[in-house]
């Protein structure tokens, strides 16, 4: 067997390491302290590391370092096998050996309870018999039962008891599954008078200040409820209504969760409709018209009053008479106040449209007449809508300078266009008063409105008499002092033309 010369090993495989035969004595004895300070350590550990590792003369090619220094450190043995000192740079656990089909024991902890909506049910209905119907003492024993019973997890179960007295399944039933499945002490069994049903409200307004978690999932029940209202009897409906418009005014939930009765099967048979007359009707009652329409903007329904009604009666008509006779005269002001908005959207992306499509004068102007001759829109509130579209497609310069200039320059474009519309005092009086506003509320164009001003005036979309109207008193408070003093010499000079042509109109009569 060839001698290992440690230098040339070195030297072929590490050429950067610099090695002598002088230090290989303590190289070998610095690995070996090493490893016995690696020895000490797992000593205290769960798992002892082998100090020696036994090597066979027939895998020393593969160790020639490490041959070498057994011979020299450890010796040769008489069965010539080599024991080595062995450098454990790192150590890596190995899973221990489990035998199949060993139970994993889960920790306490980690345990829970099988859901029981039904045994809660019990629970509670067991609770609520005991106080024979005192809602003073259904609220005490709902205080105390938070304490043992598990609201969190069946927090709509509960709602479910007090509302209809047991388990609500898809529907609206009731689940007959237990010795006892319903109470009577819920609101659908309770008188259905308002005092009644204030009373009943007093016990949800305690439970729900004493557990604040119950507040999301109230709201969230009477998502589900109300989805389920086709399955409840008339008087049941009404009950519901009642209370539902009680939540809404103290604030237990929010009025956007009656969107969910904008569904086809509760809308085809009325029961929507009949549901929210009820709930408008009670709500005016106890809070007043005001908070009702205030109620309505909020969640989202003031636009969308017609959808619950059945597809066959969505008429202008039979919605102001179903209204009219519930005494519900300002819900009836505020549907045609946003169907006018609506329609004012729509004539204006109808310009919008035109313009675009660069469609000649006479035909934009033949659309509107007969676009506001069919949802009512009057000369005056068009003529604005026309400006507030002609300046929205305006890309105007930042530099106040530049831009009265750039104004006039787009505006003469389309006063063949305004003159259509300003065939009264009241729409021109309107044009002028939202040139004001415009110019006001954009700190750019404050310099541009005079001139604007004068080129309606030049173009005859704007008459003398008009201007002088608005000068004198028809303005509006907004940028007043400004707008009058950049007027005041337009105006002079109008007043001193309409005093010489009523002096020639004298002389002409005295002649």
């Amino acid at each position: 067997m060839k001698t290992l010369n440690p230098h040339l090993f070195f030297s072929r495989r590490f050429p950067c390491f610099s090695f002598s035969f002088a230090s290989l004595p303590a190289f070998v004895m610095s690995m070996y302290r090493f490893k016995m300070a690696l020895n000490h350590m797992s000593s205290l550990s769960a798992r002892p590391l082998r100090p020696f590792a036994r090597v066979s003369p027939h895998s020393l090619s593969e160790f020639h370092l490490t041959k070498w220094c057994a011979q020299r450190g450890a010796g040769l043995e008489a069965n010539n096998t080599y024991y080595i000192p062995t450098i454990y740079c790192m150590s890596q656990k190995t899973e221990r050996p489990v035998l199949s089909g060993q139970r994993i024991k889960t920790r306490k902890r980690d345990e829970r309870e099988k859901y029981d909506p039904t045994g809660f049910r019990d629970a509670v209905i067991a609770g609520l018999e005991k106080t024979e119907g005192d809602l003073d003492q259904i609220s005490k024993y709902l205080d105390s039962a938070g304490n043992k019973l598990d609201y969190r997890r069946y927090g709509e179960v509960l709602f479910d008891i007090l509302i209809a007295g047991g388990l609500l399944v898809p529907g609206g039933s009731i689940s007959q599954d237990g010795e006892k499945p319903r109470t009577s002490y819920c609101i659908f069994d309770a008188p259905e008078s308002m005092e009644s049903m204030r009373n009943h409200e007093q016990v949800f307004v305690k439970l729900i200040r004493r557990y604040k978690y119950l507040e999301k999932m109230f709201e969230e029940e009477m998502g589900k409820v109300l989805l389920f209202v086709k399955g409840f009897t008339p008087s049941e409906r009404i009950k519901l209504a009642r209370m539902t418009a009680l939540w809404l005014v103290n604030g237990s939930v929010p009025p956007n969760v009656l969107l969910v009765l904008n569904n086809e099967h509760l809308i085809k048979d009325g029961i929507a409709l009949e549901f929210l007359l009820e709930l408008f009707q009670t709500f005016k009652q106890e809070k007043g018209i005001a908070y009702l329409i205030q109620a309505l903007k909020k969640g989202g329904l003031e636009s969308k009053l017609m959808d619950f009604f059945p597809p066959n009666k969505r008429t202008e008509e039979y919605f102001k008479q179903v209204f009219l006779d519930k005494e519900l005269n300002e819900i009836v002001k505020l549907h045609k106040a946003q169907a006018s908005q609506e329609a004012k959207r729509e004539l204006q992306q109808a310009l919008i449209d035109d313009i675009n499509d660069e469609k000649p004068y006479n035909e934009i102007t033949s659309d509107i007449k007969e676009f506001s001759q069919r949802t009512n829109i009057p000369d005056h509130e068009i003529i604005v809508i026309i400006w507030s579209t002609i300046m929205s497609l305006g890309e105007w310069n930042k530099k106040e300078e530049l831009v009265t200039d750039q104004a006039v320059r787009h505006l003469k474009n389309y006063c063949p266009l305004l003159q259509s519309f300003a065939s009264t005092d009241r729409s021109e009086l309107a044009l002028i008063l939202k040139v004001q506003e415009f110019c006001y509320e954009n700190m750019n164009f404050m310099k541009a409105f005079q001139k604007i001003i004068l080129l309606f005036y030049k173009t005859e979309v704007l008459s003398e008499e008009i201007i002088l109207r608005w000068y004198k008193e028809g303005h509006s408070n907004k940028g007043k002092m400004h707008f009058l003093e950049q007027m005041r010499k337009f105006v002079e000079w109008l007043q001193s033309a309409e005093e010489e042509s009523e002096s020639e109109d004298e002389q002409k009569n005295g002649e």
